[in-house]
């Protein structure tokens, strides 16, 4: 089906949104008026661009307050009309939105609607254009999908049509079923656009918080199913206007903006890409550093050794239990210091993960590889972490390891076991474009979104999970787009006895984060603990948490350049990452970077 977008979803001049939405594979767009007003071209010039972009023109829009109103009003209602039809042709569209009226002079008469609209739809006939009236959610007297068509409907023009809008129906709590009883030739244009389920005033909703097909709340791919059982086969295409993407980088957000169309067009059965290949464990993590002494020292308290040494590259693999570090000290020099740069995904089928991660538009990743070295496919993901689609210790596929020579070394451990969660925390304008990523490449399930104080700001943070819980990203976006610390990495490793390993990290001259003693004050309030568990955790700085379903302890270490490590205990089924203590633990980490000075 073809696909569309709108002008105002994506920031910069009208050409550059032009050249973001072609190159991201949109059929066609709807051009927003207050684009084509700000642009210096014609508006043949801009027919021709998008011509020679392979984009065809699929709406102008919109034209507002035009029906229900006095008849000196509406006779100048037709002169602009008349004006904007005009320019359509030149523009090559003949499809032009007509929004309810919001005018505090429309009537509440749908006759009168009925029989303006039908005028409006007369003028527009000569000129070829086809007029797609359309119920915003906060009209004056229409603001329901319905009410729109049975205006429509009494007017009987062959002109006029309807548009239906997700938002506009979902946000108001619409029954969408309604949708199949419009003919297909009826509705001339779908828009869809979700949002996060926030409650608030409609129109701030609306012009602030939309987002793509799968990012929020709403069950857009429902009401699409709807939509196509009138036999409805005009584009799909995107309405959404949000703050953040209109400063984000236009071309990122018109990849993410069809990567969310041809998810969306899966799930009603409109295609059928590759299918998901859902990960089954961490191979490992790689750490890319411009000095290797701290991770190092680091990882040696931690338990780690240093078991082998890439082949080729300045690449060693740091091993404990199942939890497999690599530490990369090659030219990739960073002036944020020390990264998590790189997963490495355990997968019961890497080609086919890497075939999935390429229809939904993963960049896939170029790799300088050695003659000898395993053939991994990997692809980044939107913050730029690059993920490897791995076969670790299966004879039928290649293995990654078999690049590394052992070098004999062997870990003395504190009992980790494994990495229990990667945490990512992404550039401000890719959390919602992530949580999609990761679901849909990935296979990901996505829980809800989790709001957390830090003493400067706000995160936001969602975790994606498989569904075995054997492999959990926590993606978060942190308080200042500018400050490095608020994108602050860790790695979680998983230990059967928090306490024993704890306490042989600091032993081995690790550093644990100091928690403030009113965290246990608070602590002994809230929970049942002994006197000596509490005392215990005060000296470790030891957090803790419990769910329906267990018990769950966390401690942190110190933190080399942008990454630390938490030590963490699920005991029972515990399901979380702690949250209600992540702002105790990002406010220890404010007083520990003052203190250090970094």
């Amino acid at each position: 089906m073809r696909t569309s977008i709108a002008t105002v979803s994506l920031s910069g001049s009208l050409t550059e949104k032009l050249t973001a939405a072609a190159r991201a594979g949109f059929d066609g767009v709807e051009i927003f008026e207050n684009d084509l007003l700000a642009s210096p071209l014609t508006p043949e010039e801009i027919r021709t661009r998008c011509a020679d972009l392979g984009l065809t023109v699929d709406l102008y829009q919109p034209m507002r307050d035009i029906e229900g109103v006095p008849e000196d009003e509406f006779a100048r209602n037709l002169r602009r009309a008349r004006h904007k039809f005009e320019l359509m042709r030149r523009l090559g569209t003949d499809t032009v939105l007509v929004c309810s009226s919001v005018s505090p002079r429309a009537e509440d008469d749908d006759d009168l609607a009925a029989a303006q609209l039908g005028r409006l739809a007369d003028l527009a006939q000569d000129f070829g254009v086809r007029v797609a009236y359309e119920a915003l959610a906060w009209g004056r007297h229409v603001s329901t999908y319905d009410h729109a068509w049975r205006i429509v409907e009494a007017a009987g023009h062959p002109a006029l049509g309807t548009c239906l809008d997700s938002f506009h129906i979902l946000s108001r709590g619409s029954d969408p079923k309604g949708i199949e009883s419009i003919p297909g030739e009826k509705i001339f244009f779908l828009q869809l656009a979700d949002a996060p389920l926030l409650a608030m005033d409609v129109l701030q909703w609306s012009r602030h918080y939309r987002c793509f097909p799968g990012q929020g709340g709403f069950d857009v791919a429902g009401l699409v199913r709807h939509v196509l059982r009138t036999g409805y086969d005009g584009p799909l295409s995107l309405e959404v206007f949000n703050d953040v993407f209109r400063q984000a980088d236009a071309g990122p957000t018109a990849v993410d903006a069809q990567r969310s169309l041809r998810v969306l067009q899966e799930s009603v059965g409109l295609s059928t890409p590759p299918a998901p290949v859902v990960p089954t464990g961490v191979a490992f993590a790689e750490l890319l550093t411009p000095d290797a002494e701290p991770v190092a020292a680091l990882l040696g308290a931690l338990g780690f050794a240093r078991t082998a040494r890439h082949r080729g590259k300045p690449v060693d693999l740091w091993q404990q239990g199942e939890a497999r570090l690599l530490v990369n000290t090659g030219p990739a020099v960073r002036r944020d210091g020390t990264v998590l740069a790189a997963i490495g995904l355990e997968s019961p089928d890497p080609a086919g993960a890497a075939r999935r991660a390429e229809a939904l538009l993963a960049p896939v990743l170029p790799r300088r590889r050695g003659p000898h070295d395993a053939p991994l496919d990997a692809v980044a993901a939107p913050d730029g972490t690059e993920l490897f689609f791995c076969a670790t210790g299966r004879p039928e596929l290649p293995d990654w390891r078999a690049d590394f020579a052992d070098t004999g070394e062997r870990a003395t451990g504190i009992g980790v076991t494994r990495v229990d969660h990667l945490a990512l925390t992404q550039p401000w304008h890719h959390f919602d474009e992530a949580a999609l990523f990761h679901r849909s490449v990935l296979g990901l399930r996505a829980q809800d979104s989790v709001d957390v104080a830090d003493p400067y700001g706000l995160f936001r943070s969602r975790a994606v999970t498989s569904p075995d819980g054997s492999v959990r990203i926590a993606l978060a976006v942190g308080p200042a787009p500018a400050r490095d610390e608020a994108r602050a990495q860790h790695i979680a490793l998983a230990t059967p006895d928090l306490v024993a390993g704890a306490r042989r990290f600091r032993a081995a001259g690790g550093r644990l984060l100091p928690v403030p003693a009113n965290y246990y004050e608070d602590l002994a309030a809230r929970y049942d603990l002994s006197d000596e568990d509490l005392d215990t955790y005060r000296e470790l700085g030891i957090l803790y948490d419990r769910d329906e379903h267990g018990v769950f302890r966390h401690c942190y270490t110190h933190t080399v350049g942008r990454v630390f490590f938490e030590l963490v205990q699920r005991d029972g089924g515990y399901r979380g990452y702690g949250a209600q203590n992540a702002p105790v633990r990002l406010a220890a980490q404010h007083a520990a970077r003052r203190l250090t000075g970094g």
